[in-house]
């Protein structure tokens, strides 16, 4: 079983110069690749934002700061990274304390 991560990530239009465009139009693609490799569960774009909501589902930390860091704007985006955990109940949450 792995280990989901929600990385909320933004463009720093600051950082913008070049061929910009470029590196965006390459995310549907890199995007394309990980999912199929079962490494991308979801994506969605920020209603108001530069940037995304992304579920990757890795084997470990290593793993996903690979991922992140072969994406093409990587170099131009700031990132949030926030594990999750399963939470079908709240007793999975809420435990009694036993002491």
């Amino acid at each position: 079983m792995g280990m989901k991560f929600l990385v909320l990530w933004e463009l720093d239009l600051s950082r913008m110069r070049g061929d910009f465009a470029s590196v965006i139009m390459r995310m549907p693609e890199y995007a394309q690749k990980i999912r199929e490799r079962g490494k991308l569960v979801g994506r969605y774009h920020i209603v108001g934002k530069h940037g995304g909501a992304w579920i990757y589902d890795v084997e470990s930390n290593e793993e996903l700061e690979r991922l992140l860091a072969m994406a093409p704007v990587y170099n131009f985006a700031r990132y949030e990274v926030l594990p999750l955990a399963e939470m079908d109940t709240p007793t999975h949450v809420f435990k009694p304390d036993e002491s």
